[in-house]
């Protein structure tokens, strides 16, 4: 019997497709894990009861498909209402829907929908546009949809460039389907003012996702301009601030009809019952919380300062990890030696950084781990 290869039932699409690369996940015990900007702290206690208590007949049962009671929870702190809220499996599948559900595609299959496609020729209806360096997922979830991409450079201190000089420029697209922009920004660690994402978000004429990963780290936020564009939706995520990376919960923020359309494609039951649960009892108790971004923004500075006194140059950080350029190797080199220490540290192959190093801010024991390797490898 003649059977087609499965290679071949694949669509060619996907055979083209450059998959997104997590950071190292430790197999060996004893590793000081840098590399992936997790709360270096655990949830709160109320939480882990919560979570605990939660693990009886209930899991026979579907959660509530939309959320309902962390949606409620939720409105109460950002002060708008349930149908402005979609909550996720982690930002990153609200992130995936929001290209499904705003951007056409220019391919089928890899091939183009129309002749003489090109990223130049490219309607804005087909366009996925982000500054770089950012999150490295956006072109990936472009390209998994067949969707144009318009990447634009961010300033060489990775600035977010002011809507008269990306006018200027002729480059960046204000009409663009679906614009991501990453506030603060990542991997850079940079913070952007409120006013000044007002006046990019403004400026455009399609959807704007600001995604606020990092945001309770940072001096303010953009929350408002959420309620005050209709186009423009604000993420957020528990996993970075919150300590739920293990549960994959995370959220807009934006217009209903932008909300009501992304309900429309997501699963049906796409946030798990204990994820919901812990994400409720984390807003029950958010002031262990704030304790532990105060804690975290500490030890970033103190960090920053120990590792510019070896040499390290430092760009300033809202973030719960630092981009630092090392002094003597490269910064490849640097990450292999500290992981020789058992630090695992990030390093990205993009021109834009790859002669820097990304590096969480764990607890001020792992920081002085850090320190004290570097010192070595110096030495």
């Amino acid at each position: 019997m003649s059977t087609r290869s499965p290679k071949s039932l694949v669509r060619p699409l996907v055979h083209s497709l450059h998959a997104y690369v997590p950071g190292e996940q430790p197999k060996i015990k004893g590793l000081i894990k840098l590399n992936t900007n997790e709360n270096p702290y655990p949830p709160s206690p109320k939480v882990l009861s919560a979570v605990k208590n939660a693990v009886d007949a209930r899991l026979r049962l579907y959660p509530s498909p939309t959320a309902q009671k962390l949606r409620e929870k939720l409105t109460k702190l950002h002060g708008c209402r349930a149908d402005n809220i979609i909550v996720g499996n982690g930002s990153d599948e609200l992130l995936a829907l929001a290209v499904r559900a705003f951007v056409e595609p220019v391919s089928e299959g890899g091939v183009p929908r129309r002749p003489n496609f090109g990223s130049r020729g490219a309607r804005p209806s087909e366009t996925v546009q982000y500054f770089t360096p950012s999150y490295s997922l956006y072109p990936v979830l472009a390209d998994i949809h067949g969707a144009a991409k318009n990447e634009v450079k961010l300033k060489s201190d990775f600035g977010l460039p002011g809507v008269a000089e990306l006018q200027r420029g002729k480059i960046w697209k204000f009409d663009a389907a679906l614009t991501f922009v990453t506030t603060p920004n990542a991997p850079s660690g940079r913070g952007y003012k409120t006013s000044e994402l007002e006046k990019f978000c403004r400026a455009q004429k399609s959807i704007v996702i600001l995604d606020e990963a990092y945001v309770d780290f940072a001096d303010e936020n953009a929350m408002k301009l959420a309620m005050k564009f209709p186009h423009v939706l604000v993420a957020r995520t528990f996993s970075k601030a919150y300590s739920l990376c293990f549960q994959r919960v995370g959220y807009f923020v934006g217009n209903p009809e932008l909300i009501a359309a992304l309900h429309k494609i997501r699963d049906s039951y796409n946030v798990n019952g204990l994820g919901q649960i812990a994400a409720e009892a984390t807003l029950g108790d958010l002031k262990y919380y704030r304790a532990n971004f105060k804690k975290i923004i500490s030890t970033r500075e103190k960090l920053g300062r120990d590792l510019t006194r070896l040499g390290f140059r430092i760009f300033p950080s809202r973030t719960n990890f630092i981009l630092a350029h090392p002094p003597r190797f490269t910064a490849q080199a640097w990450q292999q030696k500290l992981r020789a220490e058992k630090i695992l540290v990030r390093w990205f192959p993009f021109p834009e950084v790859k002669n820097y190093l990304r590096i969480t801010v764990g607890t001020p024991m792992e920081a002085e781990a850090l320190v004290k390797a570097v010192g070595k490898i110096s030495s």
